[in-house]
């Protein structure tokens, strides 16, 4: 009777704040935060710029803009989840955060973090049909097959990202409350408990194996297949020709995926700020270079050209 009373009255010890330390004895930190703020009005500005461009030019509604589309949106709405609550927190030292904060802006960072790694597999997809099975790319990639698929993507992270969550609000903090990185880091969060956190270092385990490693391994098997069926159906230069159509996308995966690997290989090794700044230029690089590279391929410099035009001019020149 005791343990069946002591399970149904389980409390779990939750503090009324974190305290995100984040980088630690570098003199004139700052300038960095500064820099990042930089890099964050860049990144709203391209980001944004290529999403109206999108919706205002008609060539450009193909199902391959779909996931470039839904790639600025998640680098916008992961920039403006991020960024200003970092500048917040280490600029204008406010390092208290409050326990369902911080459990919100762990959400939309990780979300946003798995979707730029699931929109990496939705452009590698499209490239691998339309070089290996050119003739029939209008009917595999068609706007609803991009559209269901970027659907289950998003589905898939939020599911994922609310069960790390909710497996957060039963540990029982009754120690320390700092988080040694930048934002409300899970793998940070759940080493501060005093109870079980067994389900939370699983979690920790298996979700990069399924938001990283298997993204990227289909990533990379998709450009071996792409320059093996080249290598036997096209000469050099037609091969050099089509594999240049993939530059941009496999600029975006060496920018989001390198960081990724040096920090899970050496996490061990690195000093904490070393890892905290690798993290961080993760955070924020990609989104401010994904619409740069794309806007700069010499496949996609039509983008390229309705941008500046809808820069530069105040009406809707690109309709």
């Amino acid at each position: 009777l005791d343990r069946a009373a002591l399970g149904k009255n389980i409390t779990f010890v939750h503090p009324l704040y974190f305290i995100i330390s984040g980088l630690s004895g570098i003199p004139n930190i700052r300038h960095y935060y500064v820099f990042l703020f930089l890099v964050y009005i860049v990144s709203v500005v391209a980001n944004t710029t290529v999403m109206a461009v999108i919706c205002l030019d008609h060539n450009l509604r193909t199902p391959k803009y779909v996931a470039v589309f839904n790639l600025a949106l998640v680098d916008l709405i992961g920039s403006c989840a991020l960024v200003p609550k970092v500048l917040d927190i280490f600029l204008f030292n406010h390092p208290y955060i409050s326990y369902n904060d911080c459990l919100t802006f762990l959400f939309f960072c990780y979300t946003c973090l798995c979707m730029q790694s699931f929109n990496l597999v939705v452009l590698a997809y499209d490239r691998l049909i339309a070089i290996t099975f050119p003739l029939h790319y209008q009917v595999k990639v068609t706007h609803r097959f991009m559209f269901s698929l970027t659907a289950f993507f998003w589905m898939f992270a939020v599911i994922a990202v609310l069960i790390a969550v909710g497996l957060l609000t039963r540990l029982s903090f009754c120690e320390s409350v700092v988080i040694n990185s930048y934002f409300c880091d899970h793998g940070q969060i759940y080493r501060l408990s005093c109870n079980d956190h067994f389900p939370n270092y699983v979690l920790s385990c298996l979700y990069p194996v399924l938001i990283f490693w298997l993204p990227l391994a289909f990533i990379l098997l998709s450009y071996v297949y792409i320059v093996f069926t080249l290598a036997k159906v096209a000469t050099v230069q037609q091969g050099l020709k089509s594999f240049k159509t993939c530059i941009g996308h496999l600029s975006l995966v060496a920018i989001y995926f390198i960081p990724l690997l040096i920090t899970f290989t050496l996490m061990e090794k690195i000093h904490p700020n070393a890892r905290i700044i690798n993290l961080s230029m993760t955070s924020v690089f990609p989104p401010m270079l994904n619409p740069i590279i794309y806007m700069g391929t010499v496949n996609d410099k039509n983008l390229f050209y309705f941008c500046l035009r809808s820069i530069l001019t105040s009406h809707s020149g690109c309709v």
